[in-house]
């Protein structure tokens, strides 16, 4: 089996999720794993497919035929299960989340921090929203990190916990 790698990209109407699993399963593909999202005004996500490697080449052709309803560009992937028992058995992993007023450049400097650290992003989910009592607009993540053999996991919470009062933000540190 091979497995790709779907970005999409539409406007958000219904029916897109359908289309997309209608032409996987016409290729005798298998949808295993997606994170999908209405974002201002478009439908985007990440979608991994296994597929009959016979089958490949005309799903990805399929795919493309859906440009005007959904962009979607097809990526070789790994074999996932292969992956993930690779990472099972070497790295640890820290979820942290993120809270605070909004401004430009929390991403960046969080992931400035993880970087210098030689730290992977599994998953980063984000939104701003209302602040309730205050007024203004709060930002809001949840990631998930991998830290690599030898890294020290306490390091890495020492460092984000610096960061978080430089940038003046909450951040909640939970292993994995």
């Amino acid at each position: 089996m091979a497995h790709l790698v779907l970005t999409v990209v539409g406007d958000d109407r219904a029916g897109l999720v359908r289309v997309l699993a209608d032409t996987v399963a016409a290729h005798g593909g298998n949808w295993e794993r997606s994170e999908l999202a209405e974002l201002a005004g478009a439908f985007a996500g990440v979608v991994v497919v296994s597929v009959p490697e016979a089958q490949e080449m005309a799903l990805t052709s399929a795919l493309r035929g859906l440009d005007g309803l959904l962009r979607v560009t097809a990526h070789t992937g790994a074999d996932a299960a292969a992956s993930a028992d690779s990472d099972r058995d070497s790295d640890s992993h820290v979820t942290f989340s993120v809270l605070g007023n909004d401004r430009p450049g929390i991403v960046r400097d969080i992931t400035a921090t993880l970087a210098a650290r030689g730290l992977s992003i599994d998953a980063f989910a984000s939104r701003t929203l209302d602040a309730p009592m205050a007024g203004g607009t709060l930002f809001e993540a949840t990631v998930d990190v991998r830290v690599p053999t030898g890294v020290d996991v306490a390091t890495v919470v020492s460092a984000l916990e610096r960061l978080a009062g430089e940038i003046q933000v909450d951040i909640t540190v939970g292993e994995r």
